[in-house]
């Protein structure tokens, strides 16, 4: 799997046999981010990590010591020929709650805060406009901040994937920190 050592910067995407483009969107827990992108036809791959601070190469415990300036990321690479940025954009406003600044669910602290990492202004565009739209729908103010990409860095390997290498433990955290409890009272219950 992909190790703490991959660093994918904001103009590179990640490489794969199809022509990709690369999303990063922060939703609290890296680990609750990846199944609903990785499900999602046209997402070629996924990737935990940190982004948005100042420390080169930061580590896990140096991120959740909140000095880092990084917050959990998601890096999502996809086929835009398959699926479009407006989709993801979609996938992500369903899977956080847009309305808390103070971390995600049970996870609190700016390690855990929501955000979009615009790759060009194209996407900087479409992420304005989706808030926008997304205001109007809550009728509340949208604390998700839009930001410019910077540097991501991958997570360790034992973060990769966590929901499929250790479904029961996170199913638990899952349900325990109150996610799907708190999604489906803002988003209503999934088809």
């Amino acid at each position: 799997m992909l190790g703490a050592a991959l660093v994918a910067t904001a103009a590179e995407p990640m490489k794969g046999k199809t022509a990709t483009a690369t999303a990063v969107f922060a939703g609290g827990c890296f680990w609750c981010m990846e199944p609903p992108y990785d499900k999602l036809p046209g997402v070629v791959a996924t990737i935990s990590g940190y982004t948005g601070g100042q420390k080169p190469s930061p580590t896990y415990e140096q991120v959740s010591a909140g000095d880092t300036g990084h917050i959990e990321a998601v890096q999502i690479a996809y086929d835009p020929k398959q699926v479009s940025y407006e989709k993801l954009l979609e996938v992500f406003w369903h899977n956080v709650d847009p309305l808390d600044k103070g971390g995600q669910f049970c996870d609190r602290g700016n390690t855990y805060t929501t955000a979009i990492f615009y790759q060009n202004e194209e996407q900087q565009k479409i992420a304005e406009q989706s808030k926008v739209a997304i205001e109007k729908k809550l009728g509340k103010t949208i604390v998700t901040a839009i930001r410019p990409a910077a540097t991501f860095y991958a997570a360790e390997d034992y973060h990769q994937d966590y929901y499929q290498k250790n479904p029961l433990r996170y199913k638990y955290y899952r349900y325990s920190c109150g996610r799907d409890q708190r999604l489906e009272q803002l988003w209503g219950k999934k088809g």
